[in-house]
């Protein structure tokens, strides 16, 4: 009986093992090796990848990818994504089928990150729900809505005279050690309960910028709603090219599902940089400063990505605060026009008006919002025409008060005036203003409350102004906070508080 049955086992598996050779289909899995010819400062040239597609990665030893940026007949220019000093002539290549892409999520919320997605904090691994492409096209016309809400920055002197809507791309230009990065960093704390997430990109800076922006951040306590993507001054050209474009698909997932979010490039003038030393390095055709032909189209293709899409796709908004560094306030040279022209508006910091410790120095008569003005509120509308007038006005007559001439009353009740406008538009960094807040200062200024307070003590005036609006009532905050007009009853019970809070400095 036991021969019998192990007889009959042997049959079932002799059986079995038929069936399964029979149901077998032989496979190959061709992967196309290819050599590196040639190494230079951030790129390769490889040879005997016939295959490969333009922007197709390829993995070299060790870890390290590149992209396939030159697509000739006998070989490829490869940019390189990471260290290549451990890379050799002779080395192999494989091709990868993909193009770069990075993780995105909810896990990225509150984490530092290169541009491939690897973390630079020191935390554990990232939790990514899903990976997407670095590049990818921009929503058409027709996914679009028009830009209807604010994105307040809590700067007067933004928020007030150059609005930012959600969904808008407005420029901050102007020379080195001017500022631009702190207007960037003030709007990014002023969203702290606004429901808007933030990422900031930081291209090619110092170590040590980076890391002072990260603590400022950690510290005011936005790293809770705020991605940051690092690539540092000595970091290989190709990830400072890259940069820009993987923040900007982080950003577009939350966008995609009904969030609003703010993009910072810092800055895109590195941008330029890197991408006209890859260009030159590959032996692509140089044009104007040595850029190449397509400078322009890497940058309209970036931010043409920032809108503010429809009801039926989410309603979700990314709005970009692109940076751009001049040089000797030249903002007609190459890059600045292109940023200037591909932007919905650009903030001006100038360098003698830091030079007086006016902070933020931003450049009224220079700076522009072309589409912030539709978003913001009525009651910002309704001041700010005339308080922009009068600070024009001002600025004016004070060039020609320094010639010693004999000044009207007239005249010189306008300039002090003036130097009170001026005086309540500085605001130290990291202290940004609440909507009422905003709305009580300027007021104030436009009803000339300020105008008998000494100098010396504006700030100390603006304080307690700002102090007074705590004891606004709810239904007015609400109105403040709206978008309907201001009736002429809030006015009057905002300038009451004001003549109160005002009082002990002199003020009428």
């Amino acid at each position: 009986m036991k021969a019998e049955n192990l007889q009959a086992t042997v049959e079932q598996a002799f059986a079995n093992l038929d069936r399964v050779r029979e149901a077998h289909v032989q496979g190959l899995d061709a992967h196309e090796i290819g050599i590196v010819t040639s190494l230079s400062t951030g790129i390769a040239r490889v040879a005997g990848l016939p295959g490969v597609c333009y922007e197709e990665v390829v993995k070299f030893p060790g870890e390290l990818f590149g992209i396939a940026f030159n697509v000739d007949e006998d070989e490829i220019g490869v940019v390189l994504l990471g260290d290549y000093w451990n890379l050799h002539a002779g080395d192999e290549v494989e091709r990868r089928g993909h193009v770069v892409d990075i993780p995105v999520g909810d896990g990225m919320i509150g984490r530092v990150v290169n541009p491939l997605g690897r973390p630079l904090d020191g935390k554990e691994p990232l939790i990514a729900e899903k990976r997407v492409p670095i590049e990818r096209p921009a929503p058409p016309i027709m996914d679009r809505a028009p830009v209807t809400v604010p994105l307040q920055s809590g700067i007067k002197v933004v928020d007030a005279l150059i609005p930012i809507g959600r969904g808008q791309r407005e420029l901050i230009l102007g020379d080195r050690q001017t500022g631009k990065t702190a207007i960037a960093v003030d709007t990014i704390l002023n969203q702290r309960g606004q429901d808007v997430l933030c990422v900031y990109c930081a291209i090619g800076q110092r170590a040590s910028a980076v890391a002072k922006v990260i603590a400022d951040l950690r510290e005011n306590g936005a790293m809770e709603y705020t991605v940051v993507v690092v690539t540092e001054g000595n970091d290989p050209p190709g990830l400072s090219y890259i940069a820009p474009y993987s923040a900007t698909s982080i950003a577009e997932y939350f966008m995609q599902a009904g969030r609003d979010v703010l993009i910072v490039y810092d800055d895109l003038t590195n941008h330029a940089r890197a991408y006209r030393e890859l260009s030159l390095l590959l032996r692509r055709p140089p044009g104007r400063e040595a850029y190449p032909g397509d400078i322009f189209y890497i940058h309209s293709r970036l931010l043409e990505r920032a809108t503010h899409l429809c009801d039926k796709l989410g309603g979700g908004s990314l709005t970009a605060l692109p940076i751009i560094e001049t040089e000797a306030q030249n903002i007609a040279a190459y890059i600045p026009t292109n940023l200037i022209s591909i932007t919905d508006g650009q903030i001006y910091l100038s360098p003698n008006i830091f030079e007086l410790g006016i902070l933020p120095a931003v450049d009224v008569g220079k700076s522009v919002s072309r589409v912030g003005g539709q978003a913001q509120r009525a009651a910002y509308r309704a001041i700010s025409g005339d308080l922009k007038l009068a600070y024009a006005q001002f600025e004016e007559l004070e060039t020609f008060a320094r010639f010693g001439t004999r000044l009207d009353e007239a005249t010189r009740k306008i300039i002090e005036h003036g130097r009170r406008v001026r005086a309540c538009l500085k605001q130290p960094a990291f202290e940004p203003v609440s909507v009422p807040g905003q709305i009580a200062v300027l007021l104030a200024l436009t009803g000339r409350l300020f105008d008998n307070v000494p100098l010396e003590r504006m700030r100390e005036a603006e304080l307690a102004l700002h102090k007074a609006t705590e004891g606004f009532p709810a239904d007015l905050i609400k109105r403040i906070s709206s978008f309907e007009e201001l009736m002429d009853s809030d006015r009057e019970a905002i300038l009451q508080f004001a003549r109160v809070a005002l009082a002990p400095f002199g003020s009428s």
